[in-house]
Parts: C-alpha cells; structure tokens; sequence
C-alpha cells in the first residue's frame, strides 16, 4: 500500500529527466497530462469505479498559452522532490506561500492564487501515478475514527478504543500509518458528527464490534482512503450512513465509485463494496417519520434527477428510492431518527437493518 520514497523519488527524477533530454535534442521541452475533463471520465463497470480515460494533453515550454504552467509544474515537482529527500511534509498553502515569488525586473508572479497551484498538484498526481500524500503534501484534518483497532502513527501507538469522547482525528496521509491490530466485523460510516457522537456515546462500536468512522459532510481524501484499507487489507465490510437526500447519497456514492474530480485516484481511494444502510425514503414511512421530513426545494428535486442519470445509480433499489423522493417532494436528516427516541438509532435502526441485511448497492 505505501510507496517507498525512492519510488517517488525515481518518478519525479524521471520527469526532469525527460524535460532534460528534449532540451539537450533541441526539442520544445513538454510533458503529457492525462485530461481530467467529464469527457475523459469513464465509470467502469467491472470495478464499479470511476476511472480517467486515454486522452492527454501536452504542456510545452514554447508555447505562450502554456509556458507559465510549464514553470509552475516544474517548480512544483522540484519542490515535492525537496520534501521527499528530507522526508518532511507540509500543507498545499505553505507549498503555495513558499514558492510565491515575483520574478526579477518583472511584475510577474510565480503563483497569483493557491487556485493556481492546487491544479498543478493534480496534474503531478496523474502524470506520476501517485497520491498527493506521497508527495508529501497534506490539507487539514478531516473526519474521526473510534474502535477496537491499534495503528502505530509516526512512531506512536495509538489505540482507537482508549481516545475517550475524541476518537482519533483521521490525517491526509493515512497511507503512512500502521495497522498493529483491528478487531472488527464491519466498518459503519456516517456522514454527520451527530450521528457519530450519538453511536460512540452509546458505545456502538463496542457493542457491535465494528470501526466508527465519522466523516462530517463529504469524506475527505484521508477518510476515503482510510475507509479503502479497511476494506481492502482486512476484508472488512462497509456500511455507510447519510441523511435521506441526494446529497447524502451522493456522498455514499463518492466512496463506493469514486469522484469526477478525483477520478484518477479512484482505483485507491474508493471502496467498490461499500453498501448504503440508510437514511432513504422509505425508511421515513416505515419508521413513522412523517412528521420529521424536510420540504425538498427545487434545487433538491434537480439534483435528484441528476442522480438518476448517473450510471452507477441505475440499480432498481436506487432508482425506487430516488423516485420516491421527487414524486413526495421530502427529505430527512439522520437526527429525525431520534423522533423515535435519543437511542433508536443506535439500539434499533442500526442493529435491524445489519441483522436483516437491508442494504442498498
């Protein structure tokens, strides 16, 4: 799963390399970048990923259209080099701040905006076939983790079953850690810090032998990977858990398929097998949470017929569920869960459907 740094090492050297030898050839120094427009976005229907296609472009020095993100690219890679060789990390804002400059006798920046440099990073991603965390580039912390599982984390042990009411705050680079132990059936992960701190209050994980993993809103790529290692290293399966809307499911779908922004990490960052416990609209009805719905605005009724277009939402399960919201016109969040009392989640909603398999794909 972790790529040493001399592969990195190898990878970056042999684009300098290659820049080097057209240079040397009297060529116009350039590098070919896959295009990770919608046109060149393919959803697999074997791996059940979303994956980038076979068309490129090409970044050439002579070119004025192209030459300030030849530099940028360059200065980028040589920067990421200079982390890996002292085996340092740092966030994409201090990489943007410390490569700001202005050139010499000029009023030219380098960078004018991190809106320029966070690109430039993804297109080293794609060219290198690496994950930006092997790069040693790092964003905020995102998400939180509880459970019967030990890591050791640069060096320290931490075990997720002694953190308290904290739980382990999830890193970008998860692929650095180590699994020491994981005791577990199953990784729950739920979209909402509520839900979260609703199930590791009544102890959930304990009682039902899984991995907690909260994920606040849309997972991060730390959390995603970290979902993708349990899954894939220890056979562990996933159930995840959002609120009964589109953008709910849509953030399901993110970890099961992958993202179209981030369709060409897909094949490490997503997990295939992931499966939907809830919450869905048909759930509101047989729980008798009328009462506790959300009118859906227009904008949530668009975004729905968005998602029924989308290939891998093309399962009947989704399509009835997805139905069923345009043609009552209601959402619902997890909390209305707790209309039926401040434990039914965690002492009947959840245990039910997992003993009963009631599971969407």
């Amino acid at each position: 799963m972790v790529m040493v740094m001399n592969d990195v090492t190898k990878k970056l050297n042999s684009l300098g390399e290659d820049i080097l030898n057209d240079i040397e050839k009297g060529k116009n120094p350039g590098m070919e970048i896959p295009i990770r427009s919608l046109s060149n976005i393919i959803y697999n229907k074997k791996t059940k990923q979303l994956t980038l296609g076979n068309k490129k472009l090409k970044r050439s020095f002579f070119n004025v259209a192209h030459s300030k993100k030849f530099m940028q690219t360059l200065l980028v890679a040589a920067f990421c080099k200079s982390l890996v060789k002292e085996n340092i990390h740092t966030s994409i804002r201090d990489m943007y701040y410390n490569l700001k400059r202005t050139f010499p006798g000029s009023k030219e920046n380098t960078f004018d905006q991190q809106s320029e440099s966070d690109p430039i990073i993804v297109d080293l991603e794609v060219m290198l076939n690496v994950l930006r965390e092997q790069l040693r580039l790092t964003t905020d912390r995102k998400g939180i983790v509880a459970g019967n599982v030990v890591i050791r984390d640069r060096g320290d042990l931490i075990d997720w079953s002694k953190l308290g009411s904290g739980g382990w705050s999830i890193p970008s680079t998860v692929e650095e850690v180590e699994f020491k132990k994981v005791d577990a059936d199953f990784v729950l992960v739920i979209e909402k810090n509520a839900g979260f701190e609703r199930l590791h209050e009544d102890k959930f994980w304990k009682k039902h032998n899984c991995i907690l993993i909260g994920t606040g809103g849309q997972a991060a790529r730390g959390a995603r990977l970290l979902i993708q290692r349990l899954s894939s290293e220890f056979g562990l399966p996933v159930y995840v858990f959002t609120d009964g809307d589109p953008y709910g499911w849509y953030i399901y779908s993110v970890i099961k398929s992958g993202s179209m922004s981030l369709a060409h990490v897909s094949d490490r960052i997503s997990t295939p097998n992931a499966k939907f416990i809830g919450l869905t609209i048909t759930d509101i009805f047989k729980f008798n949470l009328k009462k506790c719905t959300i009118k859906a605005r227009e904008v949530d009724i668009k975004r729905a017929g968005e998602l029924l277009k989308y290939e891998w939402f093309q399962k009947p399960e989704w399509q009835k569920e997805i139905n069923l919201m345009i043609e009552k016109g209601v959402k619902a969040e997890i909390e209305a869960l707790s209309h039926r009392g401040l434990k039914f989640m965690s002492q009947t909603y959840l245990p039910e459907k997992i003993k009963n398999k009631e599971f969407l794909p």
